[in-house]
């Protein structure tokens, strides 16, 4: 069978809201290059930008300034009003989940569970990467998710990028093979929302009346210690981006590294970059 020419990439949401430049950003480079993007949400419900990522008048507190210019507010619009993100994957109908091990018939549960997964692989063969789009969103539901961290095992099992941006990064950190329990990016470079960028006050989410404090989780600690010894977390607060490529890994910090971390995802992709930003 000939191989097609368009690469293809999964995009996952989160339905709790994403960030509206961390999709929009990657999706300009995806765009240009004629790349099909097919998008997943964990439960198949349709994914919408979080309020302030379209408004360019929000003050980000952390950083005392706009970090949505109208343009990107614009193209945040646009997406978000169109059919694009009509009828997601259903990540929970399609990746089985794990049994718990007080269920009747364990055994043969636990043998079903891992036949299942071999199917999924199997369909992830004609995905080319995997783009975990971040925002306060994925604290909720996809940070923790193990169907989502299957999706990444299986993605880095097959040799294949894996991008995420933001909160998008710490499925990164939990995913992890059941039996050794290591996270993926131990002894790997790697960046994310740094402490100096979580708010004090005010961290909300789409469909739900929850408003909290700080993040639940200061993911630069997270990451400092999923990384190991070997490895590292790269903050970069006080420079205007931070983008870490560490094969199959490509980090964006946050919301300013969103089109720089498109343009290493299709780097890696196109011209076989393997190491960028430390």
């Amino acid at each position: 069978m000939a191989r097609r020419n368009a690469k293809k990439i999964l995009v996952i949401l989160s339905e709790y809201g994403y960030w509206g430049e961390e999709l929009v950003g990657p999706l300009h480079h995806f765009d240009q290059r004629g790349y099909e993007t097919v998008f997943a949400t964990p439960t198949g419900k349709r994914a919408h930008a979080l309020p302030p990522s379209m408004d360019p008048a929000y003050i980000d507190p952390p950083l005392g300034r706009s970090v949505t210019s109208e343009e990107v507010a614009e193209l945040t619009r646009k997406i978000d009003d169109s059919d694009r993100l009509d009828d997601p994957i259903d990540i929970s109908s399609w990746v089985p989940e794990r049994p718990y091990t007080a269920d009747d018939d364990y055994l043969r549960k636990l043998e079903a569970y891992h036949r299942a997964l071999d199917v999924v692989a199997g369909e992830l063969d004609e995905y080319d990467a995997l783009l975990i789009v971040g925002g306060s969103g994925p604290v909720v539901d996809i940070a923790n998710n193990e169907r989502i961290h299957q999706l990444i095992l299986a993605f880095v099992e097959a040799d294949k990028p894996v991008g995420a941006e933001c909160y998008g990064v710490a499925p990164l950190a939990f995913a992890r093979d059941w039996e050794d329990r290591k996270s993926i990016i131990w002894g790997k470079h790697v960046t994310g929302h740094c402490k100096e960028y979580d708010y004090k006050d005010g961290t909300g989410f789409l469909g739900t009346d929850f408003v909290i404090g700080p993040p639940p989780y200061p993911l630069e600690y997270i990451l400092r210690d999923a990384t190991g010894p070997e490895g590292r977390y790269h903050g970069n607060f006080g420079k205007e981006t931070s983008v870490i490529v560490d094969y199959p890994f490509i980090t964006g910090r946050s919301t300013p590294d969103s089109y720089l971390t498109g343009e290493k995802v299709v780097e890696v992709l196109e011209d076989g970059l393997r190491r960028f930003g430390w």
